[in-house]
This record gives C-alpha cells, structure tokens and sequence, in this order.
C-alpha cells in the first residue's frame, strides 16, 4: 500500500501498528475477526481522496500489533482502552469511529465511554445491543444451540489449532463463506467434524478478493496466529460482567448503521438493526447493501464509501 502510511505507536502498554492517509478530521477505523488494518485499504483511499484522516490500526491480538497472552486483556475496556490510547498517543482530540464485525461492538461502547473524544459512530453488520439480563453465551445455551460458534471458541486452544493448521484454507473458506457468494447462508454452526470443516471452499474466484489481496491476510495471521482473535470471544461473559455500569448509557453522537443484505449474521441481527432508532438516540439512518455478504467494506466499496462519506459530511459540517 505504497500511497499509505505506516508506523508503530505504543499506546496503552502494546505496540499498535497503525496505516493512514490522508489529512483533516480523524476517522479511526477498527476493524473485526479474522481481519487487519489491511481490510479498509478502499475506506483509507476514499476517506484521504474525501478530506479525512483515516486511520487503521490492527487491532489487539492481531497483526503486527502485539499479542498478549492472558484472555483477560482482551476485555471491551482493553479494547475500547487501545483506541483512546492511540489517539492520545498521536495528540488527537476528537475523532470519529468506525468498526465492522468486533471492531462494531468496540465503536459502540467507545461511543458510550468516551462522547468527549469520539464525535460519531459508524457500525458495520453488528449494531448496538443493549445490555441483557444475560450473556449473549448463556442466551445461545439456553437456546439449546451449543454448536454455535461463539461457544465453540471458548474452549482455549481447540478452534486456534484447527485454524492453524492451514491458514490459507482457514481464511479462504472463512471470507467465502460470510460473503455474499454461497447459494446458502452459514447457520453459524460448527459441527461434529470441526470449525474448519464447517466453512466452505470458494465455488468461484471471489471478485472482491485477489489472490494477492488475500496473501496479506494469510501472511499477517501466520504472524501472529489466531490466540489473540479468539481471545476476544472469550471475553463475552466477562465483558457482559464488566459492563453492568452501561447498562442504560444512550448514545447521543450521530450514528449509521451498515451491512450487507447476503450477510449470514443479518438474519440474527435484523431484530437489534429495526430497534436502532429506539436504542440509540442519535441514529441517523440504516443502509443495507445491495449484493454484498458480511465483509461489506471489502465487498461493495463503492457503496460502502458513499455512505460513510454523506454520514461524516453532515456530521462535520
């Protein structure tokens, strides 16, 4: 990415790699699982062309920023705690937020934490979601659903040795499955044979992906693994724990809401989606794009800037 710039920034006891472009009001871009700063190469280009800084960090865990190795420093706060970090570190006082998939719940709860320093979010296929009388984890147990993903990862070191047994089988099949490409949606299941075996290999080449483009994913995670990603699911009680002080915190900063009409997650979501207006004062507008799976800012970046581009203008203008 030779028009954009890199640097490492030590901001909240970590080492963060970070990529920019671009020159004006800060757009902090977080991104989600099984992905890197690298996957908002289009928003980085588009928001530099629109008169933003857009900046990119690979999130905790992942990438070329560091891992650490105890699950409990992966909670919201860590998280939310790295981006607050990393604007101090580069001397930024306002900010907006983006963030898809993980990075979405990140926005969400920067937005809550800190409406001093974050100006806007922008959340990608996960919206808000209030705060509930139990754990996302304990609702999908007690929904007899105890192959679904999410409580498949907590076991420590099963679905990390099952991905990382071939990296590029494991995050080819991962973002053709979520993407719009598959004639039938992932249940978000996994199966007696494993995770892995529960993601398909791509029918087609997928037109939104070159083989060089996901060669920078495959290289990135042969770096740092998938620990520190799955750590992140593994804080899902924890964080329901330590986010008791939320419970009823609005969200007044102006908001979007954007995701994919093929994405597998959609079909769960679209309750929390409809409530947005309700749940989160300063929502604007919802946009579902046409054509487009769950790596919606990969897929359809034409779309997707367009939107993100009209949001930030009427927020600074």
């Amino acid at each position: 990415m030779p028009e954009f710039r890199e640097r490492c920034i030590v901001a909240n006891g970590i080492h963060q790699h970070v990529t920019e472009a671009g020159s004006g009001p800060v757009v902090l871009l977080c991104h989600g699982f099984p992905e890197v700063g690298y996957s908002w190469r289009h928003q980085l280009r588009a928001l530099a062309d629109a008169g933003f800084h857009a900046i990119a960090p690979d999130m905790r865990g992942y990438g070329r920023t560091d891992v650490p190795q105890p699950t409990e420093q992966y909670t919201i706060y860590h998280l939310v705690g790295d981006m607050v970090g990393l604007l101090a570190e580069l001397g930024i006082g306002r900010a907006d937020i983006v963030g898809h998939d993980w990075g979405a719940p990140v926005a969400w709860a920067a937005a809550q934490l800190r409406p001093d320093l974050f100006a806007s979010v922008t959340g990608m296929c996960v919206p808000f979601t209030p705060r509930r009388p139990v754990s996302r984890l304990d609702a999908w147990r007690r929904s007899g659903r105890t192959e679904f993903y999410q409580l498949y990862f907590q076991e420590p070191g099963r679905a990390e040795e099952e991905f990382e047994q071939d990296i590029a089988a494991t995050l080819r099949r991962m973002m053709w499955t979520l993407s719009a490409g598959p004639s039938a949606r992932w249940d978000g299941m996994i199966g007696p044979s494993g995770a892995l075996a529960a993601l398909a290999e791509p029918e087609r080449p997928m037109h939104w992906m070159s083989d060089a483009e996901l060669a920078v994913y495959i290289a990135a995670f042969e770096r740092s693994g998938f620990a520190g990603p799955l750590k992140w699911y593994r804080n899902i009680e924890r964080n329901w724990e330590l986010t008791a002080p939320l419970q009823g915190v609005a969200i007044h900063q102006p908001a979007w809401f954007i995701t994919g009409e093929h994405d597998p997650i959609y079909p769960l979501m679209k309750p929390l989606v409809d409530a947005l207006p309700h749940t989160v004062p300063g929502h604007r507008g919802s946009t579902i794009v046409a054509g487009a799976g769950h790596w919606v800012q990969q897929e359809a970046p034409g779309a997707v800037n367009a939107v993100l581009i009209d949001f930030l203008r009427t927020v600074h203008a």
